[in-house]
């Protein structure tokens, strides 16, 4: 029998000590890992509390829920099929993760427990590196002194020799064939044409370079970290043996100056894995060392997954009739009676 404490317990295991584990922990401005996110922007800040974020400590937890980012929909699936706590890997903020209502109230409606993660789960395992084809040999989570700002340096694997080779490797890890056909599927399904998911149109490129260019030596980045073509032109002067460049996570797309500063270091550019299949490379490590610290808890992954379709493609006869009827007896008539 486990508990929302257990859970707590199995987090600052695996983390190596990094989760809150008391009100000192988040006041007194020293724990490494509570962080503030902010880009000024008005009202929008956040603060890291690697942990428990809500919850009661002494709940009984038979079900585990890990998802990249908690939305309404984690929540409601939570409350659907049993899940006692979510644990999500982003931070996790009032309203923008729960439906844009209080965390409290929803959370206690299907009594759930959150955590967080998030920097504190960063660095601890070499996958990301490993699944793009290479062994990081320096891991750096706070490049050129910035909290966040992440870089890896590596040499690629056996059976990576050319950029070819790695994007062959992270289709097969990834699994994207079944996406292709899932699509496929589906536009025939719902007799739509335009519809198209994140993680195909965001698939690995190589941006400078071809298939068969040769590479060995990788400088990984995370250009949403605050990644610069200064850091760059650091990172290559401290590993001249660099020979490519390799954006994960968050991409680039032509113009961009870090595309235009490879170029100029005659450095390969490739793009792998976007945002939205961290749950894959963060998500699973995560729940199968949950999964063997908390023995008989069920674990399942919420995966969220992103479509795009042209308005007049997407809803039934009946509901798309009643989306122009809202609009245009209410919205679009309210703004005609204003003016």
């Amino acid at each position: 029998m486990f508990y929302v404490k257990d859970i707590l317990q199995a987090l600052d295991e695996l983390t190596g000590g990094r989760v809150i584990k008391s009100h000192a922990d988040y006041s007194s401005g020293k724990h490494p890992f509570v962080l503030m996110k902010s880009s000024n922007l008005p009202g929008k800040s956040i603060v890291e509390t690697p942990g428990l974020v809500y919850g009661d400590l002494d709940k009984e937890i038979k079900k585990i829920a890990v998802t990249m980012t908690m939305t309404e929909g984690s929540i409601e699936m939570a409350g659907a099929t049993g899940v006692d706590a979510i644990v999500a890997h982003h931070p996790i903020a009032e309203a923008a993760n729960s439906g844009g209502v209080t965390l409290k109230n929803y959370l206690d409606l299907y009594g759930i427990a959150a955590f967080e993660l998030h920097e504190a789960f960063h660095g601890l395992h070499p996958g990301i590196s490993f699944l793009h084809g290479h062994r990081a040999y320096r891991s750096e989570i706070s490049y050129g002194g910035e909290h966040g700002n992440v870089l890896f340096v590596g040499k690629t694997v056996a059976d990576v020799r050319t950029l070819g080779d790695m994007l062959h490797r992270l289709d097969r890890f990834m699994g994207l064939h079944e996406e292709e056909s899932l699509v496929f599927v589906e536009k025939e399904i719902r007799g739509v044409s335009s519809l198209i998911e994140t993680s195909l149109v965001t698939k690995g490129r190589i941006l400078v370079g071809n298939e068969d260019s040769l590479v060995e030596n990788i400088l990984h980045i995370f250009p949403h970290t605050g990644f610069t073509s200064d850091h760059l032109r650091q990172a290559v002067i401290e590993h001249p043996e660099a020979d490519t460049v390799l954006a994960s996570i968050s991409r680039v797309y032509e113009g961009h100056e870090l595309i235009e500063t490879a170029r100029e270091l005659g450095l390969n550019f490739v793009v792998g894995n976007c945002h939205v299949l961290e749950i894959l490379e963060n998500g699973l490590p995560l729940a199968y060392a949950l999964q063997s610290l908390l023995p008989g808890v069920e674990i399942v992954i919420f995966r969220e997954r992103i479509t795009s379709t042209r308005l007049d493609e997407v809803g039934t006869l009946d509901m798309k009739q009643y989306a122009y009827d809202m609009a245009s007896q209410y919205l679009i008539q309210k703004v005609k009676n204003d003016i």
